[in-house]
């Protein structure tokens, strides 16, 4: 097991084109580290230069406290697991998984120890001399993810392992990888596209945008302490709702409420802020139906909306309001001047709402809601970082 660092890593190509930009990122022995973003944002980029795959244009990249930029991918002790599984066809599942111990010439009982080992482990014993064609999706890629244990390299590092798997498999092997990687402990990285595999598997979450590392953290702390207006819309779902706000006397004004301001977004406001536009940053399910709010009522803030669309998930409702199609644009004026395309092209003028399955919301029909102001995150609508002390 090993850790590894990237110091100011950065892949330029031939044209120009920064892939990866100046990365620094620290990744613990034993770790699960996820990189994580939309596509072309430069992670795979980062994880092909761990592996040796991409030469690193700047900076420098360590495992195991050993500098590793001129090392080829064969002797950097590492094991690589791919979206497209890339198993041989004519082998069996048993040849497959020791194929690289038999190209390093390990001594045949020790492959077939390590084979069955690593085969008990991932539920994959009884195929063991079946060929791949023959196995399901999740079985293909558990018997890669077999390959790269019996090597027992320094570092696993897996690109989109589970994107091709459908989404009740994909739940599943989640919930195996995640099982796997604490009872192995070799450190980890996993880049996805997939927000919510992100939060569940791993220790910390690297979250990347336009080859530029935007916040790395655990994925609690992502989700309540984003650090700009795209990691707070990217990390959640349904994402977070973007309102233009202004700021009158502790309180701030949307338009759909008027909700008061903590003292500690009053303090990072400072007493020069009366009058100034913010964006503010509500999660769905920070809202609620307010008949069903029972005894924290006065906690929040009630307003009435005419509800557009509600959409039955069973265990709860998504029901979607319009704050104003005016409001929506000075949003997305906003995200396009911090840089945001992503959020200035989206539909910002929707409120989603996560409502109890008991909520009597209907499509157009007014409903009661209640929102929970101690929630409110605010942003700069200039640059789209975080207000806060």
């Amino acid at each position: 097991m090993s850790d590894i660092v990237l110091d100011h890593v950065t892949k330029k190509y031939s044209d120009g084109y920064e892939a990866v930009k100046s990365m620094d990122l620290e990744i613990k022995d034993g770790e699960f580290m996820i990189l994580v973003g939309p596509s072309g944002c430069g992670k795979s980029t980062a994880l092909n230069m761990i592996a040796g795959l991409e030469d690193i244009s700047d900076g420098e990249l360590k495992i195991g406290g050993e500098v590793v930029n001129s090392k080829a991918p064969k002797d950097r002790d590492i094991a690589m697991v791919f979206q497209n599984y890339a198993l041989y066809p004519h082998m069996t599942v048993r040849e497959n998984m020791g194929f690289a111990l038999k190209l390093a010439k390990v001594d045949q009982k020790e492959i077939d120890a390590k084979v069955e080992e690593a085969a008990e482990t991932l539920d994959l014993t009884e195929h063991l001399d079946r060929k791949p064609a023959n196995l399901s999706g999740g079985q293909r890629q558990r018997v890669a993810m077999g390959r790269a244990i019996v090597r027992e390299p320094s570092a696993f590092l897996m690109d989109e392992p589970l994107s091709n798997l459908d989404a009740k498999l994909r739940v599943q092997m989640r919930t195996e990888v995640a099982e796997l990687q604490s009872r192995l402990g070799t450190t980890t990285v996993y880049v996805t596209h997939d927000q919510t595999e992100a939060m569940t598997l791993g220790d910390r979450v690297a979250v990347m945008r336009s080859g530029l590392l935007q916040q790395v953290d655990t994925p609690a702390n992502l989700y309540k302490d984003p650090v700009n207006l795209f990691v707070a819309g990217f990390i959640g779902s349904p994402s977070m709702n973007f309102v233009h706000g202004a700021v009158m006397d502790g309180q701030v004004e949307l338009p759909f409420a008027t909700l008061p301001l903590s003292d500690d977004l009053k303090s990072a406001l400072g007493e020069s802020s009366h009058g100034s536009d913010v964006i503010c940053g509500l999660r769905p399910e920070h809202f609620e139906d307010a008949e069903l709010v029972g005894e924290h009522l006065g906690e929040g803030v009630t307003f009435e909306a005419k509800i557009d669309l509600v959409e039955s998930m069973g265990s709860e409702l998504y029901a979607y309001f319009n704050a104003g199609s005016d409001q929506a644009e000075k949003v997305k004026r906003a995200a396009s001047e911090a840089g945001l395309e992503e959020l200035a092209g989206g539909d910002t003028d929707q409120i989603v709402t996560r409502l109890a399955a008991e909520s009597e919301a209907k499509r157009g029909e007014n409903l009661k809601l209640w929102v929970d102001p101690g929630r409110l995150l605010l942003f700069d609508p200039d640059s789209g970082e975080r207000i806060r002390t």
